[in-house]
């Protein structure tokens, strides 16, 4: 009996501070390099101060994607206004707050918390230990007996 064909599993990128796919993530070209550009500041921020890790990518990535929804609902309170007017033909419909500036506050509080977890909350910034690299100790007599195993 055949087996059937394992799944491709997905590898991550050998650069830890390589991009996310932003194309298949976002449809907007402009937000896509509004994404890049907030990806590039927070990641040259922190490999800087030492606090980047690979295991900080998704973290990031949510970050930026908080960012976004943030500045696309900001222009849409900006175009519709704060408050949603009520509908004409109902007399007992009432106005009520914008669902996007709603959408806005909850954004907010979101980057806020994953800017405080990652360290980059003026806050937090000295609450967050820098990532130690990992050091291969080597001794002289390690050419000699060559490689382990």
């Amino acid at each position: 009996m055949a087996r059937a064909p394992r799944k491709a599993v997905a590898k991550a990128p050998a650069d830890p501070a390589a991009q996310p796919d932003w194309k298949r993530l976002l449809p907007d070209k402009g937000e896509q390099a509004a994404a890049e550009i907030h990806w590039c500041c927070i990641i040259e921020e922190m490999q800087s101060r030492e606090i980047f890790s690979a295991s900080n990518r998704h973290a990031v990535q949510r970050l930026v994607l908080a960012y976004l929804v943030y500045d696309r609902c900001s222009l849409q309170v900006a175009a519709d206004g704060l408050v949603t007017k009520p509908n004409p033909d109902n007399p007992k419909s009432i106005a009520r707050l914008s669902i996007f500036y709603k959408a806005m506050r909850e954004a907010e509080s979101t980057a806020e918390r994953l800017e405080a977890q990652l360290g980059l909350s003026p806050g937090r910034r000295t609450k967050v230990g820098k990532v130690t690299k990992k050091r291969e100790r080597s001794a002289g007599a390690d050419a000699f007996l060559g490689p382990k195993g």
